[in-house]
C-alpha cells in the first residue's frame, strides 16, 4: 500500500527512541525494534523497570545492538555525565509503545522517577513524542485516564489513538496496541512533516464508534489527502476572482478521518480556521494553479483522495502588476481562460487500490448533474449539495447532502452539521472500500 512506500522513504537513517511500559503489549517491542531497523531506522529502547516483567531487557538490547537503561543511574549508561541529555538530544523522534496507564501519569503529572519518563522530558521541544497507549478498555475510559491524555495532548505530545479489538481480558473495545505497520506510519507521516505544520492529536475521549460500521472497517494508518476552502485568483495585487467557500467542510472531513487514527494532507485554499488536532499536515495555497501543483505533488501516496475544495473554474489570462486604476472609465473587462480540471486529472491516473471522492454544489438538477460528474471523472463517490438552498453549500455549520456512488446508488441525507456530515462521508468510504 502506498504509506509502507512512504515509511521506507521517511524512516531510513532517522533515529528513534523506543519507550516500553509494562503493557501486555510489551510483547511486541521487539517486532517494533525490528520493523524499525528493517525500515531503515537507528534506534535505542528504553524501558521501565517494571516492563521487564513482560519483555526481555536481553533481547532489546541484542535486536537494537545498544544498552536498553530502565533506571536513571545505572552505571552501564552514563555517558559523560548526563546521558539522558545527551540521548534525547540524539533522536529525531521518540515513540512510546506501548504506554501504560502508570507511565500516562508520569508523564501528564511531571513525575519523572525512570528512564524512559526522564528523557520524553528532556527532549527537545522540536523532538516529537508520540505516545501509544494500551490497556483494557475500562482503564483507558477512566477519567483520570482521560485527564492525563487531555494534559499531554496540551503539553505538545502526539496520541496515537488505541485500536478496537480483543483485548487480553477477554473484554472487545479500545484499548489495544495499534498494528506495528500503523505505529510506524505515525513515526513516518511526523518525520515527513519538516516542510509543514503538524498538529497534535484528537482527544481519545472525542473517538466515537459505531456499531453498524464493521470494526474491520477502519482508517487507522490510512493516508488521506483532503482540499477544501476556495481559491483565489488574483486580478492585481489587491484584486481577485474568488467565491464563498469557507473551508468548513472540508476541514470536518479532516477532524474526523484523524480522529479515526487516519494520516491527513489537508490542502487548504485560503481560510480563517484552526487547523484540526490530529495527525494532519496541512498545507496553504492561494491559487488553482498552486491546488493542483499541491495536490499532484502528494497525490501518488495516498490510499483516499477527497476533492471538498471550491477550486475557481477560471482564472485572469493575464495579472496585472500593481493595482488597477479607476481612471476616467465606466467599465473594466477581465479575459479568463480555463483552470486545470484537478479532479478529472485525478480521475485519469488514480490507482486501482485509490479511492476518490469528488463534491457537486450545483443550483439545480443536482443528482443528475452529480451522475454525469462521477462517469466524467472517474470517482468513486459523489458528494452533492445544492448552492442556493438554506443549510447547504457555503459558509453556514450545517450542510444538507447526498451521496452517488459509482453504481449509481444513492443515499440521501437530513440537514446535518457538517461534522455530522463529515462523519457519514467517512462512512460510506468505508463502506465502499469493504466492497470493492
Amino acid at each position: 500500500m502506498a504509506f509502507l512506500f512512504l515509511m521506507l522513504m521517511e524512516l531510513q537513517g532517522k533515529r528513534i527512541i523506543l519507550g516500553v511500559s509494562a503493557s501486555i503489549a510489551a510483547y511486541k517491542a521487539p517486532m517494533i525494534v525490528r520493523e524499525l531497523i528493517k525500515q531503515g531506522a537507528e534506534v535505542r529502547v528504553v524501558m521501565t523497570p517494571s516492563a521487564e516483567k513482560f519483555v526481555s531487557r536481553t533481547v532489546l538490547m541484542n535486536l537494537s545492538k545498544n544498552p536498553v537503561p530502565m533506571d536513571m543511574f545505572e552505571d552501564d549508561i552514563q555517558d559523560g555525565g548526563s546521558w539522558h541529555i545527551h540521548l534525547a538530544h540524539w533522536c529525531d523522534v521518540m515513540l512510546i509503545a506501548p504506554c501504560s496507564a502508570t507511565t500516562l501519569a508520569r508523564l501528564a503529572m511531571g513525575f519523572y522517577d525512570t528512564a524512559l519518563s526522564i528523557i520524553a522530558c528532556a527532549l527537545p521541544k522540536d523532538i516529537p513524542l508520540l505516545i501509544a497507549p494500551a490497556m483494557d478498555s475500562d482503564m483507558w475510559e477512566h477519567p483520570a485516564v482521560q485527564r492525563n491524555i487531555q494534559t499531554l495532548i496540551q503539553d505538545g505530545s502526539i496520541i496515537i489513538p488505541p485500536a478496537i479489538g480483543e483485548l487480553a481480558s477477554g473484554i472487545f473495545g479500545p484499548g489495544r496496541l495499534p498494528d506495528i505497520d500503523v505505529l510506524l506510519a505515525h513515526c513516518s507521516h511526523i518525520l515527513s512533516g519538516s516542510e509543514v505544520s503538524i498538529q497534535r492529536a484528537a482527544a481519545p475521549s472525542e473517538i466515537e464508534i459505531h456499531e453498524e460500521i464493521p470494526q474491520r472497517l477502519s482508517l487507522y494508518g490510512k493516508h488521506v489527502l483532503i482540499t477544501a476552502g476556495p481559491t483565489f485568483e488574483r486580478i492585481d495585487d489587491v484584486r481577485f476572482i474568488g467565491n464563498f467557500s469557507s473551508g468548513k467542510m472540508g476541514f470536518a472531513l479532516a477532524r474526523q478521518c484523524a480522529k479515526q487514527g487516519a494520516l491527513v494532507t489537508l490542502i487548504t485554499g485560503p481560510v480563517s480556521l484552526k487547523t484540526p488536532e490530529g495527525a494532519i499536515q496541512r498545507i496553504d495555497v492561494e491559487s488553482a494553479h498552486e491546488m493542483h501543483d499541491a495536490v499532484m505533488k502528494h497525490q501518488s501516496k495516498q490510499d483516499i483522495i477527497i476533492m471538498s475544495a471550491a477550486i475557481a473554474d477560471f482564472t485572469p489570462d493575464k495579472r496585472h502588476e500593481g493595482k488597477i486604476k479607476k481612471g476616467d472609465s465606466d467599465s473594466m473587462s477581465v479575459m479568463l481562460k480555463k483552470t486545470t480540471d484537478i479532479l478529472s486529472e485525478l480521475g485519469k491516473i488514480k490507482s486501482h487500490n485509490q479511492i476518490l471522492i469528488g463534491f457537486a454544489l450545483e443550483s439545480h438538477n443536482a443528482m443528475e448533474y452529480g451522475k454525469k460528474k462521477i462517469a466524467e471523472k472517474n470517482c468513486d463517490l459523489m458528494i452533492v449539495n445544492l448552492a442556493n438552498k438554506i443549510d447547504s453549500g457555503f459558509g453556514g455549520d450545517n450542510n444538507t447532502i447526498s451521496i452517488i456512488d459509482r453504481v449509481g446508488g444513492i443515499k440521501e441525507f437530513p440537514t446535518m452539521t457538517k461534522d455530522a456530515c463529515a462523519e457519514a462521508i467517512i462512512e460510506q468510504v468505508l463502506i465502499f472500500g469493504d466492497q470493492s
